[in-house]
């Protein structure tokens, strides 16, 4: 079984986050891990060199978890060696009241990548099924037809929201734009150990911010709305990958495996060059070799 297989999600079985939290075993000792990601990543700059030669897909890198789940420090790592001008991150916070005069998938649209790049969205389109679940008096200041009050977001307004993304992502797959979900599941105790170092710490105090804990407070509800989110926006052509993220390394090198499979699927080949072309290249090298020019 591929590590791709392993990992991959699509919504038909039955989804234990328990389960996945204590997947991964005692795995290869940390320096082996730190050279098989230096590889992969070597590995995908190449990948991406083709991809952006060729300019006939554009990926969409979709990362997805709880706080302190490892999504800036896997960006950090794993696509350390892609070229900045084809590469980009984008996060997306609390919608800006110009981005709320527009449906809800407005801001993601500014954000997608050109044909041949690559972009990283850091949360994206799925927070709108996410925290707005776990919050839904948030859902009121959309001015939405029907949602005047939270408890008007029902089980069937998040159901619509659900076949919208899975439209939105078959729309973009037959414009050649590549969606890959990753969805980095962190257990509790370990959020709590990586809340701890973050006080703890001096260096690291600026990551820390009192809403994290706020937002602990409802681990459950999240819990629930990421069960729900994965389980009716999974499919066969769209899964997530559900990666255990408490051992940072071991989620790094599964991300970057999965990345070099789903680009290798592609079939990325650099631009064919014409005959005549290829001639007047030749003719232009012997003339630089024998310095008429």
């Amino acid at each position: 079984m591929s590590i791709e297989s392993s990992y991959r999600y699509t919504g038909d079985l039955d989804l234990d986050l328990d389960e996945l939290a204590t997947r991964v075993e005692k795995g290869p000792d940390a320096t082996a891990i730190e050279n098989r990601l230096t590889a992969n990543v070597l590995a995908l700059g190449d990948l991406q060199t083709r991809l952006y030669s060729q300019k006939k897909y554009g990926v969409i890198i979709i990362l997805q978890g709880m706080d302190t789940a490892g999504k800036d420090g896997l960006i950090r790592h794993v696509f350390s060696g892609l070229n900045p001008s084809g590469t980009s991150v984008v996060s997306f916070k609390q919608p800006t009241s110009m981005q709320l005069d527009h449906d809800f998938l407005w801001r993601i649209n500014q954000e997608l990548p050109p044909r041949g790049e690559i972009r990283i969205f850091n949360r994206s389109q799925y927070e709108d099924v996410l925290i707005s679940r776990v919050h839904p008096e948030m859902l009121t200041k959309q001015n939405l037809p029907g949602i005047d009050q939270a408890s008007d977001a029902d089980a069937a307004f998040f159901d619509r929201r659900y076949q919208d993304l899975k439209h939105y992502e078959k729309y973009l797959r037959h414009q050649g734009f590549v969606t890959i979900k990753f969805y980095l599941h962190l257990s509790k105790e370990e959020q709590t150990r990586r809340f701890e170092k973050r006080i703890e710490v001096p260096s690291k105090n600026w990551k820390f911010s009192p809403s994290d804990v706020s937002e602990r407070a409802y681990w459950d509800d999240y819990r629930v709305a990421y069960t729900k989110m994965l389980e009716n926006t999974a499919t066969k052509r769209s899964p997530w990958y559900l990666i255990p993220a408490d051992d940072k390394g071991i989620a790094r090198l599964i991300v970057s495996n999965i990345l070099i499979q789903r680009f290798q699927a592609l079939q990325l080949e650099y631009p064919t060059v014409d005959p005549n072309v290829k001639r007047q290249l030749k003719s232009t090298l012997e003339q630089l070799k024998n310095g008429k020019l």
